[in-house]
């Protein structure tokens, strides 16, 4: 049994976890403003989408929901933050699986924070990332962008939203795919990132659909393929890699919420409820689905299972060097 999978299975059943609450205490929850951190720069997936479902989980709960940005090292800096705080449900972090499960194991030495250092709560959705350039850009394709590459080894510069996010991983499956060396720039988040690449100083950036599909729809970005094997409704003319000669080529981020280990059962089960009955309300969903995220609620223990197996994945690409530890 695999670290992760310990840490959880150990969570769910550990004492701690199910400290029972007098019944009041269980009724009053939660009685304060809940903070929910979002461990990258605003205006990226996570950021997005937990604006999103927070102000209908607001309504559910009877509390005003915060959002803080606390952005670095992958999101590694606002999970540390959220594994040190109080457990009693009302500090959150928005997380999502690469920079749950890769991250860490990109870090020299100790790991920034351990997976038994939280409690799943639930999942907001999962995200195509989408290979995107200039509108103006010399690369009119993905086939223009490849051959470039090729001829040109580590002179395409590509940003992603940070070490160990999803973004990142796509783009070191991508560059072993197709037998290319990219000069690839960790960023703050995706806003940061986006910002060079409008401003011209960076070729590519691989992104989450949402925080890019405005520039997309606008005319400023041009979209090259995206990293999941279904076109997207949004972009249904951009071809996925795996249409483009890269067979199987599936990468995509998966956002939801986590809360300190030890956090009190029936305080997760509010949160996991009030999440549901978010992503159920309509507006909700066409929010999410309009900015390219398929809203997917979860129960918490199919939420730790998920998360069991992409870090299952993380692990294997480490073992065989597609991961490297900085």
């Amino acid at each position: 049994m695999n670290k992760l999978k310990k840490a959880l299975f150990s969570l769910i059943l550990s004492p701690f976890a199910l400290i029972p609450w007098g019944a009041q205490a269980q009724a009053d929850y939660p009685n304060k403003p809940i903070t929910i951190v979002v461990p990258f720069a605003p205006g990226g997936n996570l950021d997005v989408s937990a604006r999103i479902v927070t102000p209908e989980m607001s309504k559910i709960l009877g509390q005003s929901i915060i959002i803080e940005n606390k952005a670095g090292a992958g999101g590694a800096i606002g999970h540390q933050a959220i594994a040190r705080a109080n457990p009693d449900g009302y500090t959150l972090v928005t997380t999502a699986n690469g920079s749950f499960t890769v991250t860490p194991r990109l870090q020299p030495g100790k790991r920034p924070f351990e997976p038994g250092e939280f409690t799943p709560v639930g999942m907001i959705g999962i995200t195509p990332c989408v290979i995107e350039v200039l509108a103006t850009s010399k690369f009119k394709n993905l086939d223009d962008f490849i051959k470039y590459a090729k001829a040109n080894p580590g002179k395409v510069t590509v940003g992603h939203s940070g070490n160990g996010t999803t973004n990142h991983v796509a783009i070191l499956l991508f560059e072993e795919a197709a037998g290319i060396k990219l000069n690839v720039i960790p960023y703050k988040g995706s806003a940061p990132a986006l910002s060079d690449l409008l401003g011209g100083q960076i070729d590519a950036v691989v992104d989450q659909l949402p925080s890019s599909l405005n520039h997309l729809r606008g005319g400023k970005l041009k979209a090259l393929a995206m990293t999941v094997p279904k076109r997207s409704v949004d972009l249904p003319d951009v071809p996925t890699l795996d249409e483009s000669g890269f067979k199987g080529f599936d990468v995509a981020t998966a956002s939801g919420f986590l809360a300190p280990a030890n956090t009190p059962a029936p305080v997760i089960e509010k949160l996991n409820a009030a999440l549901n009955q978010s992503l159920a309300n309509k507006d909700v969903q066409n929010r999410l689905l309009g900015l390219g995220s398929e809203p997917s609620p979860m129960t918490t223990a199919q939420y730790r299972d998920f998360l069991m197996r992409e870090d299952a994945k993380a692990e294997a690409l480490l073992q065989r060097g597609t991961l490297k530890p900085e």
